[in-house]
């Protein structure tokens, strides 16, 4: 099996943004993949991608190949262009309460 390390697009009509995933190269361009490594949103001017370095260097070591856009975005990352990591905090949580749970008695 082939590996390609690309862009999944992502994002509404006109408003385009990435993953960037391991997938097989049969696999269609939004199809399944077999890791998410990171995103990208050309939509921003700064801090418009995150990669996952050490994920995507051992999918090198195993054979992968990146696409043209990929390698670009590696190179910036390596150069410091890259936006801090997610952190749990930021990411959307949902406004319901959480249910009670009742214990039984014994």
């Amino acid at each position: 099996m082939a590996v390609k390390i690309r862009c999944q697009r992502t994002g509404a009509n006109n408003d385009p943004s990435f993953r960037i995933v391991a997938a097989d190269t049969r696999a269609p361009r939004d199809g399944k993949a077999l890791e998410i490594l990171g995103w990208y949103n050309p939509q921003q001017s700064t801090g418009n991608f995150y990669l996952r370095l050490e994920r995507i260097e051992a999918w090198q070591q195993k054979g992968a190949q990146l696409s043209g856009l990929v390698r670009s975005l590696l190179k910036q990352a390596q150069a410091g262009a890259m936006a801090a990591p997610p952190t749990p905090g930021t990411l959307p949580t949902s406004d319901a309460p959480l249910a009670a749970v009742e214990t039984p008695s014994s």
